[in-house]
């Protein structure tokens, strides 16, 4: 398995030292504006790391949301998109898109919002299938997206959609939520999951929680799955000991 990790905040040359240093292969960022992207290609090189992944919910907290009422923040929020395709083709990467389909605040009604995201995300697709991008949905809990929450809902998603660019991942902490396994929905996406979240149940240290890791990584070999697994702890550790930690938990369940 290829772990990377999650860094939420805008990295430093320091952080890339670390996650090598700490065995890591990748690390997946959380997309902002403006961004140094030259400053990410060297420090990647510089460091053997790659970045096989990233996040665009921040683009949520700049007004944009394909679920929105308002024609233009869609315009604008498939805009943005298209331009992460852009940065997804020069790094390899896949995008992550979650919290940007909006909340239920956004717009109530889930039809609605539905028809909408769906729009958008077609419009994005096209695009990426033209670039050679894969980009994934994330299954967000519904304490944090108003919309696809579950796995199930977001293969369906996917197939209403229906451009290949678009796939499936899993995240273990969304799924610890909403689903009544954490191992089914993995076999459910079977060859077409594209990426996966590990996280423990309360966002802490790997092993304080009840997250089944070692079924979960089981499960991935059972699909022969071959890309990337981003860690993810956001609660109690500083960064440093959190991957550091977080790797040597999964390399010890893994022998």
């Amino acid at each position: 398995m290829k772990y990377s990790f999650i860094v939420m905040d805008p990295p430093t040359r320091d952080t890339f030292a670390t996650l090598r240093d700490c065995g890591y292969d990748g690390i997946e960022l959380n997309m902002r504006e403006p961004f140094d992207l030259d400053a990410v290609e060297r420090n990647l090189e510089d460091h053997n790391l790659v970045m096989p992944s990233f996040l665009t919910g921040e683009a949520y907290f700049d007004g944009l949301c394909l679920s929105s009422p308002r024609a233009e923040v869609r315009r604008q929020t498939v805009e943005r998109l298209i331009r992460y395709v852009d940065i997804a083709h020069r790094f390899k990467s896949i995008m992550v898109v979650g919290l940007l389909q909006g909340l239920r605040r956004d717009e109530p009604d889930p039809a609605i919002a539905a028809t909408r995201i769906r729009d958008g995300l077609r419009a994005v697709a096209d695009v990426a299938e033209s670039k050679g991008v894969e980009f994934v949905i994330e299954p967000v809990n519904h304490l944090q997206v108003g919309f696809h929450n579950s796995v199930a809902e977001v293969r369906n998603l996917i197939a209403e959609v229906g451009f290949p660019a678009i796939r499936p991942m899993v995240d273990t902490i969304h799924m610890n939520i909403e689903e009544s396994s954490l191992t089914q929905p993995i076999l459910d996406c079977g060859a077409s999951l594209r990426h996966i979240h590990l996280c423990e149940s309360n966002g802490g240290r790997f092993g304080s929680g009840h997250i089944p890791f070692a079924e979960v990584l089981a499960t991935l070999r059972t699909i022969h799955y071959h890309h990337f697994a981003s860690v993810k702890v956001y609660r109690h550790l500083a960064f440093a000991e959190a991957a550091k930690s977080s790797i040597d938990f999964l390399k010890a369940i893994e022998s």
